[in-house]
């Protein structure tokens, strides 16, 4: 099974939803990094369960523990490992579904591959496993922050509902605001109508998460294979629940013109800058300084409180039936994994990019 991720910047993560903990060892963190430990937990606290009335309603503080790598509030260097206990499993919950396999969950591909499954809400499957990647990720954004690199994200869809307005119209300062993460107000009040009402309905429904990072040097990204938009995709897709991602002008693009598509360079104050930014802040797999910006499509969450036709591990036809507490939106608590993932990545070149030339 494969847990690690990143290259010189690599954090390996384990623990499973109904364990005992979950937690992250990040190997190569460079030395001399304040650690703000309330910024930590802060982003933790944004990503964890029971938030709001559109978030699962399991109870879980997501308390994080360093147990090594950090001296007199700075990281030393060695590998830096962090802990999150669970305190609010219900395993009961999930014993009705232990020879059964749910739809579009990874129950059936997990017992086939593995020929072993820990079906107490999905086990290492489960996208609880993601409070060690905001961990780890919330170190990358302190290391970021020296070098003045900035990451917001924000959802700019549920299910139907979108904001027309683009990143630049945007205020961040809005996106903490609501519980949905959306920095247009107007537009957050109906989605987060829209999904207390799928909610009441025993559904789910999907989203999009949208990210902006700014601040990007000149030069981040391995060509040929280890493209920087390359690796930002498969950051993303290795989310829970991630079904598509696009940078720049994305799909759009494929409609347009080379005339029209091309980013025309030009001085301003003796640096080299694009007059538009279709390309997403990245030419030929390498930061080229714009704002690198990318959209992350989420389905909508597979348990649902309905009943679902499936089989189980004897090759029985039989009912699924939804319990226990499940999110009707993905989309809110993903902002912060995305920002995570982002920041690993970008930190993960940077460092990379060092050793690029003399």
């Amino acid at each position: 099974m494969s847990n690690s991720f990143g290259s010189l910047f690599k954090i390996t993560t384990f623990g499973e939803s109904h364990g005992r903990a979950l937690g992250v060892t990040i190997d190569g963190c460079p030395a001399g990094i304040e650690l703000d430990l309330n910024f930590i937990q802060h982003e933790m606290t944004r990503r964890m369960p029971g938030q709001s009335k559109i978030t699962t309603q399991r109870k879980e503080p997501d308390v994080f523990e360093i147990l090594s790598g950090v001296f007199e509030g700075k990281t030393t260097g060695t590998p830096l490992a962090m802990v999150i206990y669970n305190t609010d499993q219900k395993s009961k919950d999930y014993s009705h579904i232990a020879d059964s396999y749910r739809p579009s969950h990874a129950d059936y591909t997990y017992q086939e591959k593995y020929g072993i499954r820990d079906y107490r809400g999905g086990g290492r499957s489960s996208a609880r496993e993601t409070a060690a990647r905001v961990a780890a990720g919330a170190v990358a954004k302190l290391a970021l922050k020296q070098l003045g690199v900035e990451i917001h994200a924000y959802v700019s869809q549920a299910g139907d509902i979108k904001t027309t307005k683009s990143h630049e119209e945007l205020d961040f300062s809005l996106t903490e605001s609501n519980i949905v993460r959306c920095p247009d107000p107007e537009v957050a009040d109906q989605m987060i109508a829209l999904i207390d009402e799928v909610r009441k309905q025993g559904d789910t429904i999907g989203g999009i998460v949208s990210c902006v990072i700014k601040g990007t040097p000149v030069g981040l990204g391995e060509p040929v294979f280890d493209k920087l938009h390359a690796r930002l995709g498969a950051a993303m897709l290795g989310i829970n629940a991630v079904k598509g991602f696009e940078y720049g002008s994305g799909f759009e693009g494929a409609k347009m013109r080379g005339s029209e598509h091309n980013d025309h360079f030009d001085i301003v104050d003796g640096k080299v800058v694009t007059k538009t930014n279709l390309s997403g802040g990245i030419q030929g797999g390498i930061s080229n300084g714009a704002d690198i910006y990318f959209n992350v499509a989420f389905k909508p969450v597979a348990t649902i409180m309905r009943d679902q036709d499936s089989v189980d591990k004897h090759g029985e036809k039989v009912t699924v039936s939804g319990k226990g507490r499940h999110d009707p939106c993905v989309v809110p608590r993903a902002v912060p994994i995305v920002e995570a993932m982002a920041a690993m990545t970008i930190l993960d070149f940077y460092l990379l990019n060092k050793s690029t030339q003399l």
